[in-house]
């Protein structure tokens, strides 16, 4: 029974490091991209301010459009959205499987 119970711990704790380790790989991957949009964004006013000076500004365009992809994401990563988030998603499971639980007593 012992060896059950230490095993039962393992696997969660195994579970928690590989869904902890999975969250820092998806915040490192978003900080990757701020990078990338902050470089490219630079470099694109740099052609534009090469080409036509600031008459008109057309790199902002790229930039706001990128910017919302950025946004987006950093809402899914880091939990902001207060309609669909973690807590959300863990209510509905909870929701779902107890209603599969009341339909399975019956059968």
């Amino acid at each position: 029974m012992e060896f059950l119970e230490i095993r039962e711990t393992t696997n969660k704790q195994d579970e928690k490091y590989f869904r902890a380790k999975e969250r820092l790989a998806e915040i490192k991957k978003f900080y990757g991209s701020v990078m990338t949009y902050a470089v490219f964004i630079a470099f694109l006013a740099g052609v534009n301010y090469y080409t036509n000076g600031w008459s008109y500004m057309w790199f902002l365009w790229a930039a706001f459009g990128w910017g919302i992809g950025l946004v987006l994401k950093a809402v899914k990563i880091f939990g902001m959205n207060p309609f669909l988030g973690r807590d959300w998603e863990e209510r509905k499971i909870r929701e779902f499987m107890e209603e599969d639980e009341q339909q399975n007593r019956w059968n």
